[in-house]
């Protein structure tokens, strides 16, 4: 038997999400007046994702964790995890709350030294009251022996290395099987093969139906999992900007999506017209658009259908400024998209000729496909 239990139907908040945080503001009172910490943070994350969040010291991840964990509070806004508003919790309700629906673990471990290792593992199931006592050293050591430390069960931390603290801070937070796990830095303070194998322990978590959050310095390490959310200064920057242009830098990516335009269209309007002037180039965020093709003496033709992240409008930049396509939304529902307008686009491409190449490689491979579809050779 597993250790963990799979998310059950009806965990997350109402529409079904672990995660979800609505126009979550914090300010801090400081001598100079407030200051803004968090602003307009919207984040939704579902059961069993593995999510990083990756900024700049300073830049707001540490405030959003606490958000998350109930540590702090927002100035305005809603938090939701795992169906509970956190937000709304007193502080006698907070820390049992806490204690069993999420695990953390700390960049400094933060294991009781004068205690064994199995006694810090234990000490949350003694808080809660999750596990009958006479069956808690028991899950300790089951614990240990996941994360390969059954062995040093009984020795006290001082006496383990920092990659094993980290791996007995792991199993504690495991403790109480909860359904969310938050990492701060996990492996800051572990050299590169000790941090790969800490962080091939949360992707196993993840397939046994854990909800992961890491804030990381490391953005070779955040590429690993399933999304990452960039934070700069208190702003969680769309995440499909970085997507689709994967290339770009923190910065670059920052810069992106303050330039860009958000356009919602509804099902089945036509966002771009073939032969038309081209001013922009389209990420979209929400829902899906369908490129079509007209052909002679016959019905239009979808070349592509395109999803969050993905890219229009490239063709047009590269291609004297006409559009070379229709682009519609999908019949399914409504689209959102951030519209990046190609002087914008090409003082940003100045930057990152990666960038360039790659959507002028995307561009040259799209008018290909779409003369064969049309009948003719590219």
């Amino acid at each position: 038997m597993s250790l963990f239990s799979k998310p059950k139907d009806g965990n997350g908040s109402s529409n079904g999400l672990m995660i979800d945080l609505h126009e979550v503001h914090k300010f801090y009172k400081t001598p100079v007046g407030d200051f803004h910490a968090l602003k307009s943070i919207d984040l939704a994350i579902n059961p069993g994702e593995f999510v990083s969040i990756i900024g700049k010291s300073g830049s707001g991840k540490s405030t959003l964790l606490n958000m998350i964990t109930g540590i702090d509070r927002p100035t305005t806004g809603k938090v939701f995890v795992n169906g509970q508003a956190v937000h709304g919790l007193n502080e006698n309700r907070m820390a049992r709350w806490r204690g069993k629906n999420l695990g953390i673990v700390f960049q400094f471990f933060q294991l009781l030294p004068t205690i064994s290792v199995i006694e810090n593992i234990m000490l949350p199931m003694d808080f809660c009251r999750t596990y009958p006592m006479r069956e808690r050293e028991k899950r300790a050591l089951d614990l240990l022996a996941m994360v390969e430390l059954a062995d040093h069960a009984y020795k006290l931390p001082t006496a383990l290395s920092g990659g094993q603290q980290q791996r007995v801070a792991i199993a504690r937070a495991l403790a109480n099987d909860p359904p969310v796990i938050i990492a701060d830095e996990p492996t800051g303070n572990l050299d590169s093969k000790t941090a790969e194998s800490v962080f091939a322990m949360f992707n196993r978590l993840v397939a046994q139906g854990k909800t992961i959050i890491i804030v990381t310095h490391d953005s070779g390490l955040a590429k690993q999992t399933h999304r990452t959310a960039l934070i700069v200064d208190g702003e969680i920057v769309n995440e499909y900007v970085s997507e689709a242009m994967p290339t770009l830098t923190q910065e670059q990516v920052w810069q992106a999506t303050q330039k860009a335009q958000r356009l919602n269209y509804e099902s089945g309007t036509m966002i771009l017209t073939e032969g038309a002037n081209a001013e922009s180039c389209y990420i979209v965020t929400k829902g899906m658009v369908e490129v079509i093709l007209p052909r002679e003496d016959q019905s239009d033709v979808i070349a592509l259908q395109l999803g969050p992240g993905k890219v229009f409008g490239e063709m047009g930049f590269f291609h004297d400024r006409r559009r070379k396509a229709s682009v519609r939304a999908s019949e399914r529902g409504p689209v959102e998209v951030l519209a990046i307008s190609y002087d914008d686009l090409d003082q940003l491409l100045i930057q990152s000729e990666a960038t360039r190449e790659a959507l002028h490689q995307m561009a040259r491979k799209r008018e290909a496909d779409g003369l064969a579809l049309r009948g003719a050779k590219p």
